[in-house]
């Protein structure tokens, strides 16, 4: 059975762990953390983007993250992660997601709390669960901005978007980034404005862009074929830092992305002759799995079931 990212994230904000939020794209990302939640006795939040739904179709991604939630037997929630209008988020909610992101961080302030309050008043009556964002990641990922126009989330302009929209979590901006080449120089997060936000206001928090990018990993990919040099991420002690105040969700993308690829090369590197996609495919969710699972074991959430 579904639940909310509220279900899953106020109480890790209370006990001081955080839930891993992992995109999945196929079957076999799917299965790679529900059998890692179920490993872990971990709960887990299985989260979707526009553009996997328009790569997959909205109802084979929310049915195979359905059946996985009515099969495992720990919490999953559903969720539309960096949803873009308010049209996808109502398609999503009538599908039986039961959490929605309206991302309006690249709207101005006004404008963001008009499309958040607008989400929140549909979705929040039907028992679905809604984030935001305030304050603007560089990277790669569905809607992001250059290094130079990244923008911190201000803590004073956060109350204000809270109490405006009354969304049951906000993803803050503090000096993350998407997509496998965060940084030039070693990662440090702004802890200090994390934390006055979190004194600030009361509901959850979320840290998106915060991958770490194993070295390990990128070394395999790149090993079979890969171009991936000067791939970085963000350090396990800063993820530490930022749940002792007050993130509760963490997005995590490209560490799978990254474990799924080095393994399908691997594969066909050291099988030119197989031509059976579950040989190459297996693997690649297996990989997936033990990311998600040191994952879980460095948020918390183990155990928390």
């Amino acid at each position: 059975m579904l639940v909310t990212n509220k279900d899953l994230m106020v109480p890790a904000r209370k006990k001081g762990y955080a839930i891993g939020a992992f995109n999945v794209q196929n079957l076999e990302s799917t299965l790679a953390i529900a059998e890692a939640a179920t490993e872990e006795k971990s709960p887990a939040i299985m989260q979707i983007t526009p553009s996997v739904i328009k790569y997959a179709g909205l109802a084979y991604i929310s049915n195979l993250v359905k059946t996985a939630a009515e099969i495992a037997p720990v919490p999953i929630a559903m969720h539309l992660d960096h949803g873009g209008d308010f049209e996808t988020a109502v398609k999503c909610i009538d599908a039986g997601f039961t959490s929605v992101m309206i991302d309006g961080s690249f709207l101005s302030f006004d404008e963001n709390v008009a499309l958040t309050k607008r989400v929140a008043d549909v979705a929040q009556p039907r028992g679905v669960s809604v984030e935001a964002e305030l304050g603007k990641l560089a990277g790669v990922e569905e809607r992001t901005v250059a290094e130079k126009d990244a923008i911190l989330t201000d803590p004073k302009a956060a109350v204000d978007f809270v109490e405006k929209t009354g969304v049951d979590t906000l993803a803050v901006a503090i000096g993350t980034s998407h997509g496998a080449y965060k940084f030039k120089t070693q990662a440090k997060l702004d802890i200090e404005r994390l934390k006055t936000i979190s004194q600030k206001i009361g509901i959850p928090l979320v840290l998106h862009g915060a991958s770490s990018v194993p070295q390990e990993i990128v070394e395999k990919a790149n090993k079979y074929g890969a171009e991936l040099s000067g791939a970085k991420g963000i350090p396990e002690t800063e993820i530490k830092k930022a749940i002792s105040f007050g993130i509760a969700k963490i997005n995590i993308d490209t560490d799978l992305r990254l474990a799924f690829t080095a393994t399908v090369r691997e594969a066909f590197t050291n099988a030119p002759k197989n031509f059976d996609p579950r040989k190459v495919l297996g693997p690649a969710k297996n990989a997936m799995k033990e990311v998600a699972k040191g994952k879980m074991q460095l948020f918390g959430s183990t155990g928390k079931a």
